[in-house]
This record gives C-alpha cells, structure tokens and sequence, in this order.
C-alpha cells in the first residue's frame, strides 16, 4: 500500500482519557454525533479537565481553525434602576437610593461621540426602569445612529424586552420591531441566568421566566434580529440545571439559527454575601467553556469573557472550546459593580498578545463576525 494513503490517526483518537466516561463521547465527537443530556452530565462530572479540554478543542478547530476574534467595543449601562431582585446583582438600584442613577440622552450621546472611529459596537444594558417612557430608549437609538451611523447597536436583552411590553402594554413582537427600526441591530445574551423554574425562583424576583427569555429571544429571530445568549453558572445551581439549560437554547437554535454567541457568565460572589458561595475556580471557569463548545453544536461561537473570569484564564479557554474573547470593552458595569477585580478595558495590542501566546491568530471582527482586520 502507497505510504500516503495510510490513514493517520488523530490526536482526538490516540489522546489518552483519564475517565473512561468520556470514551463513548469521544466516539460521539470524532463521528459528529449530536451529544445527549446524560453526555452533557458526564462531561461536568469528569475531573479529566484535560481530556474534556482536547475534546472541545478538536470541535473549536474544526470550526474555526487557529483564528481567536475580537471586537472592538464599548459599554453603555444607562441606568442601574431596577425593578427587579435578583439575589446574584449588585448593579440595581431602587430610585431614590444614593447609588441610582439614568444617564441622560445627552450624557448617552456625548460617550458615543468620544468613542475612536476604531469602535464598532456598542452594548447597551441596563436596570428595569419602571418610570421611563418608550420614547427615552427610541430616541436613544436613533440618537446614536445619527452620531455614528455605522456603528452596530446591540442592545436591550431579552429580559428588557419583555419588560418593555409589561411596562408599556404592547406585544413583544412590536416592541422588537419599533426598536428595530429605531437602529437596534442585535441583542446580548443577558438575563438568561439559569432556565430551571425552581432554581430560577430562588434567586430572581420580578424578571422574565427562562420560558418567557427564550419567546422574546424567538420573536427577534424570527424578525431578523440576531442576539447572544448566556448561563449563569457557579451559584445555586445543579449540574443537571447547567445542561438543561444549554439543551434548551441549542433546541431554540435549532429552530430560528439566531444565536451568534454563547457566552458562560461565571457568578460574582463578592456583592451577594447573603448568598455566602465563594468564587468560581478556574477548573470550573474552562469546563463551562468546554461543556459548552460540545453541546451546543448548532450556535458558532463560545466566548471566553474576560471580563468575568479575567485575562489569564480567559487565554487559556482559546484552548479549551472558545474562540472568541469579546473585545476592548469600555466603561462596563454590571460585572464591576458586582466586583468583579478585572480591569473594565484592554487595548488591541494587549487582545492580540493575549491570543497570539495561546498559539492563535488575532482577527478583529464586527459583532456578527465579519472580518475586519487580521492583525
């Protein structure tokens, strides 16, 4: 036989696993076979963090070769009055606490003003205000357009969302349109948390259900309207919560193919001291990285989020599953208000250092992942 037509195995097929649980997922992987709930358990049981991480890899490669993105961005959380208790946040605020506050359509403006030309999107989130008109979050988007109009406006999560059509008594499907047509291009994945009822129930009041989450989520695919979507991990919840909650945002996916990125939110203990959990390790940081890679087989990118977990580990996850690390970031809140001990930016030098020593090749994108620069 010709020495060229000798099959060579992978490194997938010789690399050893530590636990023989993973042997029959490693068969599932190499022949591209859709993971079950029970696979998804054992993959956050195994303590093989190793040979979990070879295997999200071989399907991150498989998609994205030795490219890692980037975007550069900027945050605007307009107000931290919220409605809403959530046990796990330390952005809300109740009005008329010394710490609430709503940035005006002016202050909103001026930051997208004094944003560099290099600046290709801006993420809006913010608290549940029960007092603000409709017209306060229309004329913000079409303000913004009208300042810089080739900038990308992801904005308003699905928990916003439905709280818009509680708040201003209209459908969901024509809140989502107004804001489109207002100039919302995309929306984050936030306020997914945790889907389980039950465990959802213990640490939010007065938010969407996961139920509720994944129809606003549906309703703006079904209009054009791509979005991220998120899990809330490292809290009250189970193992079997973590993946039935990735089981129902791949079912969604299924459906309208409207989620761009899926990035895993490690919980921030330091502002929920009530809550008495500690900080999510590293081990755990890059399993819900790798778990996520291998379940959700139908959403194209993880997100490795720096913000939340820190550079360093962050890095490291391009290897474990992600291939996407968000991007420059400005001026964040929500996960510094929580405590988070990252810095709230970093440049495009310090992103493609950062990409290029875990052996990848730094392409800088927009937020649907278009490329703009291969650096």
């Amino acid at each position: 036989m010709n020495a060229s037509a000798v099959a060579v195995p992978s490194v997938l097929e010789t690399f050893p696993m530590n636990d023989p649980s993973l042997e029959s997922i490693r068969a599932k992987v190499l022949a591209g076979k859709r993971l079950s709930f029970d696979d998804g358990v054992a993959l956050y049981r195994t303590h093989d963090l190793l040979g979990l991480g070879r295997l999200a890899n071989h399907v991150r490669e498989a998609k994205h070769g030795d490219v890692a993105y980037f975007v550069c961005n900027t945050h605007i959380n307009h107000t931290n009055v919220c409605a809403a208790t959530c046990d796990f946040c330390a952005f809300a605020a109740k009005t008329g606490e010394p710490r609430a506050y709503t940035m005006s359509l002016d202050q909103i403006f001026a930051d997208v003003a004094k944003q560099p030309k290099a600046c290709r999107e801006v993420h809006i989130v913010g608290g549940l205000h029960p007092e603000l008109p409709f017209s306060y979050f229309t004329d913000m988007l079409k303000g913004i357009k009208r300042i810089r109009p080739d900038i990308h406006v992801k904005a308003f999560t699905a928990v916003e969302i439905f709280f818009f059509s509680k708040l201003y008594k209209k459908p969901v499907v024509e809140i989502l349109q107004t804001l489109k047509d207002a100039g919302m291009d995309s929306m984050p994945g936030g306020g997914a948390e945790i889907f389980n009822k039950e465990t959802r129930n213990k640490i939010i009041k007065g938010k969407a259900t996961g139920e509720q989450w994944l129809d606003v989520a549906r309703q703006a695919h079904k209009l054009g309207i791509p979005s991220n979507c998120t899990m809330l991990y490292g809290h009250i919840e189970t193992i079997e919560d973590r993946v039935d909650h990735l089981i129902r945002l791949r079912e969604l996916q299924d459906e309208t193919n409207g989620f761009v990125t899926f990035i895993p939110l490690a919980f921030q203990p330091w502002e929920a001291p009530s809550m008495k959990l500690p900080e999510t390790t590293g081990f755990e940081d890059l399993k819900a990285i790798a778990v996520a890679r291998l379940m959700l087989d139908n959403i194209p990118h993880i997100k490795s989020y720096w913000i939340m977990i820190g550079p360093r580990v962050a890095q490291i996850g391009l290897s474990f599953g992600a291939d996407d690390l968000d991007g420059t970031v400005t001026e964040e809140k929500v996960a510094h208000d929580a405590g988070a001990p990252t810095s709230q930016s970093l440049s495009v030098d310090e992103l493609c250092r950062l990409i290029r020593e875990a052996g990848r090749r730094p392409v800088e994108r927009d937020t649907v992942f278009n490329t703009i620069k291969e650096w």
